[in-house]
Order: structure tokens, then C-alpha cells, then sequence
């Protein structure tokens, strides 16, 4: 029955390979249940009920994947869109995370339509390249400038905007030490290192006492249900649309990306192309759906399942390993809310110093796309610079998305490189050009 379903002789695997390579995925990417009910709360959700959308979203993404693609890709909240979520549509724009979840699952229902067809990887390769790895470095950039604040490393200071805070504190040193064992790990070329990292935190917070220990297994109690609360009405409104097409643009880049990226490690492509990517992209669109419906932000394919490919996952069989941890990590809330507990800082401002390391380094990680960057072409370089460094500075994804795809455009057209415009550039510079001209000043 196994064998028939994923085909793991055929693949060259053996169902104890495919366990373990599931087991691996899912301890490189479980930090997100730690992480995501932290971010999303800032827009006002519940906790608990974020952690059970988290899991159970993740979980049915990554089973539709196996059974359906049978890939060994899985899936959970992206890190970057649920920041674009929190911060710059919830917090910056001042829209409810209702209408946000609306927004999202138009975005999501536009995957599931244009996922049957190849519309996705068309507009995934008519961006230019240069923006696609200053957008994923801008937004590593952005994660990591949120976690050096919650970690109490950076603070606001007069004058000059922010500046580097007291590092004597408890909570900061306890942000340091977390963040020196997460590198090490990393740098040792272990694969749960983010993981292991944020338990060693943890563990340190324990013995300080600067962490209230409040048990290990249990269930969550969301005080406010997030599931089917999203206003899909309030997100159709007109000035929603840029907002639209960045969680679209988004899913695009990592979506795509990480497709490629896992299966070309994993020896899936044939000739540049991957062999039933249709499912793969569809598996992932309905992911992203049902994510949304339960009440988390996008939901898309995880770079980190390189590690469970690297143990030597094949087939979808490591997926249902994977998705069934996921849902198993529901029985340890109590544990997921120590991680994401706050803590007072210096001035009274509330730090989160077991998962500030986490972020920071996959900030860091994100960060490493500039290497990609032609920075002696003047075209491209200025573009990609004014995204990397506009959606940290500006604190808004979407803003530096946009200086990036209108200074692109405006280079290339005046320098009589016409050819070079596609229309997906020159349309996402007129939509962000009206929106900024419509909505002076938004975030």
C-alpha cells in the first residue's frame, strides 16, 4: 500500500529513511510554532488560537503535499509574510487582522485559480532577478531588525531613530547567550540548530528565573477563536489591492523558489523542470487557503525541508511524518507559550529574548541573497538597493517593494532598455505609482 501510494522503492528510498527524514524536517522548521503566535499577536490575535491554526494548517498543507505532489516539501506560516501581516498591514496600515485575513484568502484563492494553469511560474519569471533576491535579503533584514528589538539589542533613541541599547540587562544577555548557542549550532551545521537554539534559551531563562515555568504538556485555551473570522467584504475594497497582490507576490517568490530550490537538491528536476509541478503549486495554494480560513498568515513551502531531503527523503511519505508531528505539538502549549513569553525590558518595553535569536538568524540567513545581486550594473543595482534597504528602514514590505519595481522600470526606461521592462514589472510600478498618489503617506 505504501509502495504504491509514494512509490519509495522507485525513488530510491526505504520507509525508515522516509521517517527520518520527516522527524528532521519537522525539528528544522518547528521554531514557526513558536515564533508565529508572537508575531501575529502583535496584530491583536490570540495566541493559543494562532498556535492552533499554526499547527493544524501546517499540518493539512504539508499532507496535502505528500499524498497529492508526493514530494517531501513541506509546508507552514512563511516568515516574512506573517511580518508583512502583523507590522505593516495590521500595525502600520491600522487595518484589523479580519479584514487582513480577508485580503489574504482573495490572494489565496487567486493561487488555487492560477495554480491549475502555469500563470505563477510566468509572472515568478517575468520579475527581474535582481529584485526577487533583494526582496528575500530586504525582508531577512527586516526580520532580524524586529528581533535585535525584541532581544533589546537595538532601542529608539532621540535624535538619531535607534540606536544600540544597555546589553548588561537580563533580558538582553539572556537574547546574547541564545543567540551565540544558535550561531554555533548553525556554524557546527546542525540541522534543528534553530530549534535546539531556542530550547537552550529557554532552558537558561529556566535556571535564571527570568522564565516562569508554566508546564510542559497540555492543550491550548484560545480565549478568542480565529478560525472563519477573516472579513473577506472589508478586503474587497479598492485601496486593499496593493495589499492583495504583495501576499500574491510574495507566495510567488518563496513558493516557486523553494519548489526549485529543495527539488534540485533532492534531484527531482529533469531539464530545468520539475515533474509534476502543477500539483506542487496547487498542494501549496490550497495550503495557503486553508491556512487563512483557520486563521494564520500565509502558509507556503519551507526552505527548510533541504534538511529532510539532505537525511534522504524521496517521496510524500516524510511529509505525513512531518504533518503528524505537527499536529502531536498541539499536546505542548503550555511549553510553546514559555518560549513566546514576554518579558519586561529596560524602560518597561516588552522583550521576547528566548525567540529574538531565532529570528535574527534567519534574518541573516534571508540576507545572503544580495550575493546574487549584478551590483555593477546601475539598472539593477539601485533597484534592488532601494529594496533592500527601504523595507527595513521604512518598516514596510510593501513600501520597498515598491521603490524597488518603480526605480526599475523608470532605469530601464531611460536608459532605452525597453525589452527588459516585462509587463509584469510595468504593471506592479503603475499599481504601486496610483497607490501612493491615492494614499499619500500609508504604510
Amino acid at each position: 500500500m505504501i509502495e504504491k501510494l509514494f512509490r519509495v522503492r522507485e525513488r530510491g528510498s526505504r520507509v525508515r529513511t522516509e521517517c527520518l527524514a520527516g522527524v528532521t524536517t519537522f525539528l528544522t522548521m518547528a521554531y514557526i510554532l513558536f515564533v508565529q503566535p508572537v508575531v501575529l499577536s502583535a496584530a491583536g490575535m490570540d495566541k493559543d488560537a494562532v498556535l492552533i491554526a499554526t499547527a493544524v494548517g501546517s499540518a493539512l498543507a504539508t499532507l496535502v503535499m505528500g499524498l497529492y505532489a508526493n514530494y517531501p516539501i513541506a509546508l507552514a506560516p512563511a516568515m516574512g509574510h506573517n511580518f508583512f501581516f502583523a507590522y505593516t498591514v495590521c500595525i502600520g496600515m491600522k487595518i484589523p487582522w479580519q479584514v487582513a485575513l480577508g485580503a489574504n484568502f482573495i490572494s489565496s484563492a487567486l493561487f488555487v485559480l492560477l495554480s491549475t494553469v502555469k500563470f505563477r511560474e510566468a509572472i515568478f519569471d517575468s520579475v527581474p532577478a535582481s529584485l526577487k533576491h533583494a526582496i528575500a535579503a530586504g525582508i531577512g533584514l527586516f526580520i532580524a531588525f524586529i528581533g535585535l528589538q525584541w532581544s533589546g539589542i537595538v532601542i529608539a533613541k532621540p535624535g538619531t531613530f535607534v540606536g544600540l541599547g544597555p546589553l548588561n540587562t537580563p533580558p538582553t544577555m539572556l537574547a546574547l547567550a541564545g543567540l551565540a548557542i544558535t550561531a554555533a549550532l548553525l556554524a557546527r551545521r546542525v540541522h534543528s540548530a534553530i530549534l535546539l537554539g531556542i530550547l537552550a534559551t529557554l532552558a537558561i531563562g529556566l535556571l535564571t528565573g527570568l522564565v516562569k515555568f508554566q508546564g510542559v504538556v497540555g492543550v491550548p485555551h484560545p480565549q478568542h477563536v480565529a478560525a472563519l473570522q477573516l472579513d473577506i467584504a472589508g478586503a474587497l475594497k479598492l485601496g486593499f489591492v496593493t495589499v492583495i497582490f504583495t501576499f500574491f507576490l510574495l507566495a510567488v517568490f518563496d513558493t516557486v523558489g523553494t519548489l526549485f530550490g529543495v527539488s534540485q537538491q533532492a534531484g527531482f528536476l529533469r531539464d530545468g523542470k520539475l515533474p509534476g509541478a502543477g500539483r506542487a503549486l496547487l498542494s501549496d495554494a490550497v495550503g495557503t487557503m486553508a491556512g487563512t480560513l483557520l486563521g494564520t498568515s500565509t502558509i507556503t513551502a519551507y526552505i527548510e525541508s533541504a534538511s529532510g531531503v539532505t537525511a534522504g527523503g524521496r517521496t510524500g511519505l516524510a511529509n505525513v511524518v512531518t504533518a503528524a508531528l505537527f499536529l502531536l505539538s498541539l499536546v505542548f502549549a503550555p511549553l510553546i507559550a514559555m518560549v513566546g513569553m514576554s518579558i519586561a525590558g529596560n524602560g518597561g518595553a516588552m522583550l521576547h529574548p528566548v525567540t529574538a535569536p531565532a529570528l535574527i538568524i534567519v534574518g541573516s540567513l534571508m540576507a545572503r541573497s544580495v550575493l546574487e545581486i549584478p551590483w555593477s550594473d546601475p539598472t539593477e543595482a539601485l533597484p534592488a538597493f532601494l529594496t533592500l534597504v527601504g523595507i527595513p528602514l521604512g518598516d514596510s514590505i510593501v513600501d520597498g517593494i515598491a521603490l524597488g519595481f518603480i526605480s526599475y522600470v523608470l532605469l530601464k526606461a531611460v536608459t532605452g532598455q525597453f525589452r527588459a521592462i516585462s509587463w509584469v514589472s510595468l504593471a506592479t510600478a503603475v499599481v504601486f505609482v496610483v497607490r501612493f498618489a491615492l494614499e499619500p503617506g500609508a504604510k
